[in-house]
């Protein structure tokens, strides 16, 4: 039976059907040639049962290995869906931005001739695409899994902003720093991202400040800044945007929320962990 098990394990379906009821009949005419001229018919019937035994064992094994190979063909597709989004968010927002830019720098040179103007707009357009390859770097390091802490992140992200208005930018970290998934740091980075572009266009002359707060199950990113106090520029469409965040959120189970505070105006993420 031992044998009979293994022999069947190895085998083709076909095969091992056959070398089950070959050994079966092989069995019962043994049995009945035997001097006793006696056929076991409980003998025969735990021979078919170790054929069958053996045969549920290989499906299940084949079934298992199916199973465990269309979940890393779907993890794979959804690596490959995250990094599309994020390459196209950062593109999207990134190189809108540098078409505005040079067109407007065309048009002065094209009209007036003012190169000084012409030459800052090609200098924004330079920045635009340096950051834009920044943050395509930083958004596959964080799939990657080779990203640096949020806490670390956000403090960039501030000096960042900082560096670009001349204008403070706090960031509070609250509760015991955890480890995240890389979707849900990814999200806390792009979201406090999205959130200071926002203020700059938005809201020049304010200031930021961005909470990070470590809960029971649950991380969550407040961005809020204290409201503009300079004349609003004509700022590019594209990009990410409060819809793009939102979805963001809702793909890891988690919600945003979003609206005015005081003078200023406020972003609210919340994500499981």
């Amino acid at each position: 039976m031992i044998a009979l098990w293994t022999l069947v394990g190895v085998a083709s379906t076909f095969w091992g059907v056959a070398l089950g009821a070959v050994t079966i009949v092989a069995v019962g005419t043994l049995g009945a040639v035997s001097e006793r001229h006696h056929i076991d018919f409980g003998l025969l019937a735990a021979f078919a049962g170790v054929t069958l035994g053996s045969l549920a064992s290989v499906q299940r094994e084949a079934a298992l290995d199916a199973t465990r190979r269309a979940e890393a063909a779907n993890a794979m597709l959804g690596e490959r869906s995250r990094i599309a989004r994020e390459i196209h968010d950062i593109l999207a927002h990134s190189l809108s931005a540098q078409i505005v830019h040079l067109e407007g720098a065309r048009m002065l040179l094209a009209r007036d001739g003012d190169r000084v103007r012409a030459l800052d707009r090609v200098e924004r357009a330079q920045r635009l695409a340096r950051s834009g390859l920044e943050e395509t770097r930083r958004a596959l390091a964080t799939l990657r899994g080779d990203a640096p802490e949020p806490e670390q992140a956000l403090a960039e992200l501030a000096e960042e902003f900082h560096a670009s208005t001349g204008r403070a930018c706090e960031v509070e970290v609250a509760g015991t720093p955890r480890e995240l998934s890389p979707q849900a740091g990814l999200a806390v980075i792009r979201t406090a991202q999205e959130a200071l572009t926002n203020v700059r266009r938005h809201a020049p002359g304010a200031r930021a400040r961005i909470v990070l707060r470590y809960g029971d199950g649950a991380v969550e990113l407040d961005v809020t800044d204290t409201g503009g106090t300079e004349p609003v520029l004509e700022a590019p469409g594209g990009g990410y945007g409060l819809v793009g965040m939102r979805e963001r959120a809702e793909l890891i189970g988690g919600t945003l929320e979003t609206g005015p505070e005081e003078k200023g105006f406020r972003v609210s993420l919340r994500v499981p962990v």
